[in-house]
């Protein structure tokens, strides 16, 4: 059951129910609408984390719900062993792992295959995320998502699940044409194959230039899902330099704004308005391709899950006029 059908089952008088409340509808204030697409977006949430971020949270089923997807981001240079340690943790935790596979840090396919054998023989893993990977000159045999895909070795070793990276602000690795051929491929691949496709973003800070994007992409044909990247509530000065890190910088302008006295630099920051936006527009346009959100913590993982959890079941008050929502403890 979703949050609005909740809101409405809560709204019903007496003891009844959706069902022997026959054709009475209870009203939704549009506070009641907007609380519930929050929740319907932010169900089944996933986050990012790092090998790394692994070793230092004592317990991940401690902050998310059981079952939550937790993508395991690959440092390049480092040892692909430590990805497959993080992911058997994050199994013992409760959590489903989602490991990066980067392209550009793959030195063959035998290695390939041999670190999939592991991800799915010891951490259970049915589910990754394929990345170029962000390094200059690639390692080994592959320099892109595609050749990876196109070994055929994700599907033979039981991986039913395959996300995508997906650039709304371009790759500077690729170029623009490159990521709309890249586009294309994928979503053509993705028809021939038994497994589940979808698409993750980069982190973003505004809605507008997304559901733009989104637009592009599906009148350019694309059909695969978007998980869209959120940043968790860390603090401006945080934000803003991992911003520059991964290249985007056009959105980030909006964190900019916001930090123009110095003293700002310290505050937490939470993605409500951005959260806020981009349910709206998915639930007036159910034909977008928005469909999940994936939050990177930046080291925040506590204070973001707890924000995403409250935020998804609805102990939200909107802000005056559409400015994103306020949760108790976080402002």
């Amino acid at each position: 059951m979703n949050l609005l059908n909740s809101l409405h089952e809560a709204a019903l008088p007496g003891d009844a129910t959706a069902e022997t409340a026959g054709a009475w509808t209870p009203p939704l204030t549009e506070t009641d609408v907007a609380v519930g697409q929050i929740g319907d977006f932010l169900f089944d949430f996933s986050v990012e984390t790092t090998p790394g971020e692994v070793n230092k949270t004592e317990s991940f089923g401690a902050y998310l719900p059981p079952a939550t997807r937790v993508y395991i981001a690959f440092i390049p240079g480092t040892d692909y062993g430590r990805v497959v340690e993080a992911a058997k943790r994050l199994r013992h935790d409760g959590m489903v792992p989602v490991p990066h596979i980067a392209a550009r840090s793959t030195p063959s396919a035998a290695w390939l295959d041999e670190q999939l054998a592991r991800l799915t023989g010891e951490a259970g893993v049915d589910q990754v995320l394929v990345v170029g990977g962000g390094v200059d000159r690639p390692v080994g045999d592959f320099d892109n998502s595609m050749q990876v895909l196109r070994t055929g070795l994700l599907e033979r070793r039981g991986i039913h699940r395959i996300g995508l990276a997906a650039h709304p602000e371009g790759s500077s690795d690729i170029g623009d044409a490159g990521v709309a051929k890249a586009l294309t491929e994928k979503n053509a691949y993705a028809e021939q194959s038994e497994a589940t496709f979808y698409l993750v973003t980069q982190f973003c800070f505004e809605a507008a230039p997304i559901i733009a994007w989104d637009k592009a992409i599906r009148d350019a044909g694309n059909r695969l899902p978007v998980h869209i990247g959120l940043p968790g509530c860390a603090t401006l000065k945080t934000l803003i330099r991992y911003a520059a890190l991964c290249g985007v910088g056009n959105s980030a302008k909006v964190l900019s704004k916001q930090a123009m006295r110095i003293s700002r630099l310290a505050k937490t920051a939470t993605p409500d308005k951005l959260v806020l936006d981009l349910a709206q527009h998915r639930a007036e346009n159910p034909d977008c391709g928005i469909r999940h959100a994936h939050f990177f913590p930046f080291g925040a993982l506590e204070r973001t899950a707890s924000w995403a959890r409250a935020s998804a079941d609805g102990t939200v008050t909107l802000r005056p006029k559409a400015k994103g929502f306020t949760v108790a403890g976080f402002d």
